[in-house]
């Protein structure tokens, strides 16, 4: 009883920085409280008289909970739900950075508790996303991560930098979804769901060229609203394929590029990739091959360009 009401108190005392913990590792509130409970039962039934470090032992229960939960929906192929809501004040007050961080560690640091590692994190492996979170924001040891996972501290290394890289590319492109080719993109769909013919002659190349990949195209002989080609040339014709249609695309960073993304329902179906020529559209590039689409870093944007 004694060792009970021990492991109580200290799950209690770091119950903060734990679901912290679990809300970085599965992307949601409630998965995060799913993961309290399951690790809660796990530390009921443990010896506390064999705990020498509490808060290692603690952090090492819910991160395997994590990671069992995090390969449960790799298995079951989830789709990722794009960037995380803003993340409660109480989680991200109980994140505390790595104290012997230098100059470009904090950096990273200070940008992987905003939107760049929002939208990255469904895009890793759950071994590469606990690496990085637990020892990029929690400051846990290679060894400690390396021994959570069953592999060795080299390789937790390896994993760690492998999802940094990708937390730096969502950074950049975070600016590209800035860009003026973001712009042109919002402004190429809002003119084709609104049936804007001119405005589309307003935006596209003389030139232009339209091309579907056969997935594409097959999903256009199903639909009574738009029929496509494989390929249409010619601004007149482009718009004409696109006026009054795209009511359900959403501008979208592809692979860190600002393009559309038809999604009907949320899901991603067709990606739009768009060329940009002289301050025009040259060429639209329509993929909706499914194996193609799942190699894809989708992430969707509001009309504003920020990350949602």
């Amino acid at each position: 009883m004694i060792e009970h009401n021990w492991l109580t108190q200290r799950f209690a005392e770091h119950r903060g920085r734990l679901t912290a913990l679990a809300y970085r590792m599965l992307g949601s509130r409630g998965d995060a409280e799913d993961a309290m409970q399951e690790s809660w039962l796990r530390v009921s039934r443990a010896d506390g008289g064999q705990v020498e470090n509490p808060a290692g032992w603690l952090t090492t229960v819910v991160a395997r909970v994590c990671l069992n939960m995090l390969e449960s929906r790799r298995a079951r192929r989830e789709e990722p739900a794009g960037a995380l809501p803003p993340e409660p004040a109480e989680l991200h007050a109980s994140l505390q950075p790595a104290s012997q961080a230098g100059p470009e560690d904090e950096a990273l640091l200070a940008d992987s508790v905003g939107a760049a590692l929002m939208v990255v994190l469904d895009t890793l492996t759950p071994a590469e996303r606990l690496a990085f979170v637990l020892h990029d924001v929690f400051d846990v040891s290679f060894g400690e991560v390396g021994a959570i996972i069953d592999r060795s501290p080299v390789a937790a290394r390896q994993l760690a930098s492998r999802a940094r890289r990708r937390v730096q590319g969502a950074a950049a492109a975070s600016d590209a979804a800035r860009s003026r080719k973001r712009e042109m993109v919002a402004a190429f769909l809002a003119a084709s769901r609104g049936g804007d013919f001119v405005a589309l002659l307003a935006l596209l190349d003389p030139g232009a060229v339209l091309v579907a990949d056969p997935a594409a195209v097959r999903m256009g002989a199903t639909s009574k609203q738009w029929a496509l080609t494989a390929e249409v040339r010619g601004a007149d014709a482009v718009a004409a394929t696109f006026a009054g249609r795209a009511e359900a695309a959403r501008v979208a960073l592809v692979d860190g590029v600002p393009g559309a993304v038809w999604a009907p329902g949320g899901r991603p179906k067709v990606v739009f990739t768009f060329t940009i020529s002289d301050g025009k559209i040259s060429g639209i590039a329509l993929d909706a091959d499914p194996d193609r689409l799942r190699d894809l870093d989708i992430v969707f944007l509001s009309a504003s360009g920020k990350d949602r």
